[in-house]
């Protein structure tokens, strides 16, 4: 995984991202969305504190959530 987006595991199946590039709250809304679009996740994310709180099923991996954030266009 060539990612520069740090997590930080909170419990089991709770993570938190820092998310890098985003420039307003319309960003956050997008990544959003593109997270709880994927089965078996919840997550917010905050443009102030540049980071994602993601709560995942057990069939979904940290690299996954990563990889979405990626693909979304963001670190």
């Amino acid at each position: 995984m060539t990612s520069t987006a740090k997590s930080l595991r909170v419990a089991p199946n709770l993570i938190e991202l820092a998310i890098g590039g985003m420039t307003c709250a319309s960003c956050a809304a997008r990544i959003e969305k593109k997270l709880n679009r994927m089965p078996g996740v919840e997550a917010t994310v905050n443009y102030a504190t540049e980071k994602a709180t993601v709560r995942f099923a057990d069939d979904v991996t940290p690299g996954d959530l990563i990889a979405t954030v990626e693909k979304t266009g963001y670190t």
